[in-house]
């Protein structure tokens, strides 16, 4: 099977890159000149140079591909809304131009979030409403995925849709080099004390969620929600991973409400006063930490057959061993820093 993979140059989509070609498809990868790609040198993907912006590319991209994997993604929790629309929006909707007009593709299997629900505070399956809140990423998600299920609609693209929950293993920048740095310099802070179930899912089952998606005949006009479905919290994460470093374990917790207005001012304060760089609290940040991130996974199982290969146990020891070989454990004295919530992104 021939497959292209936008955002082979980061976390998610460079897994699934890797597991494809073990699969024994062709593998064909979008990126920038400037892009690192070296974590596939095993793969050696065809490369072709371009953008989500440059629609010329992409026309060269999608050409006699039979599947498109669309991992690229602005996944932060903060940054100017221009970047967001570009990347989550504009991006989105060249490269859904692109794929209409090929004459080859059978699935465009798109990797959204489970953040355009709205961060509810009952997780809901897929029948959930998008909920647009204003926040960047999830704004740029919502307007994105609509963009996709309009061509759909129209007939125009064999659209499924991916929403995973919190990834994480290794070469995850966010959800495991930040934890990891935080924990580091002491200022590692949990919401809510860490007791929100985290809606964790290790890169490869979600990798894998996306692979039985193109494969599936009857995936097409569908949305599945994908996560491990283990009851794993906030604090069980960070503190298995502080153990397996040898790192001390976080005792600051912040609540959550007043995590959240703190959250508010103080992106008012950055925009006011322009300031560079993240706040030391974000909305997102707080919400994915305070709400309760197991979105159901039953229509994935059930019309998938989706259930992951990797449980936490083995998931969290593979990313821990991959921290050590980056030489990213305890091997240097904390520096205490002002405490603060980690980034949390989603693939």
């Amino acid at each position: 099977m021939r497959t292209l993979v936008t955002g082979a140059s980061g976390f998610l989509g460079g897994r699934l890159a890797e597991l494809l070609t073990d699969r024994g498809d062709r593998v064909r990868v979008l990126a920038r000149p400037t892009s690192a790609l070296s974590h596939l040198a095993e793969v050696k993907p065809e490369v072709v140079h371009g953008a989500l912006e440059d629609p010329e590319s992409l026309e060269l991209a999608v050409r006699g591909v039979d599947v498109i994997y669309h991992c690229a993604a602005l996944s932060f929790d903060w940054g100017a809304w221009e970047r967001f629309e570009a990347a989550n929006v504009r991006g989105v909707e060249n490269l859904a131009r692109a794929a209409s007009r090929s004459q080859t593709l059978q699935r465009f299997v798109h990797v959204s979030s489970s953040d355009v629900y709205g961060y509810p505070e009952r997780p809901c399956d897929e029948s959930g409403p998008l909920v647009d809140t204003g926040l960047p990423y999830n704004r740029s998600k919502v307007m994105g995925e609509r963009i996709l299920w309009r061509y759909h609609a129209d007939g125009k693209l064999p659209l499924t849709v991916v929403r995973p929950v919190t990834i994480y293993g290794p070469r995850s920048k966010d959800i495991v080099l930040e934890v990891v740095k935080l924990l580091r310099s002491g200022s590692m802070a949990f919401v809510d004390r860490g007791r929100a179930p985290a809606g964790l899912t290790f890169v490869d089952n979600a990798a894998g969620a996306l692979i039985a998606c193109a494969r599936s005949p009857n995936a097409i006009g569908q949305a599945y929600n994908v996560q491990d479905g283990g009851p794993e919290t906030w604090r069980d994460y960070v503190d298995a991973l502080a153990d397996g470093l040898r790192l001390r374990r976080p005792w600051l917790s912040l609540p959550g409400g007043l995590a959240l207005g703190a959250a508010s001012v103080l992106e008012r304060a950055c925009r006011l006063f322009r300031t560079a760089g993240r706040p030391p609290l974000t909305r997102h940040s707080v919400l994915l930490l305070c709400r309760d991130q197991r979105f159901p996974t039953a229509k994935a199982q059930a019309e998938l057959g989706f259930a992951p290969a990797i449980r936490f146990a083995e998931g969290i020891e593979r990313t821990i061993r991959w921290v050590r070989e980056r030489g990213l454990g305890n091997e240097a004295a904390p520096q205490v820093a002002p405490a603060q919530p980690m980034a949390t992104l989603r693939h």
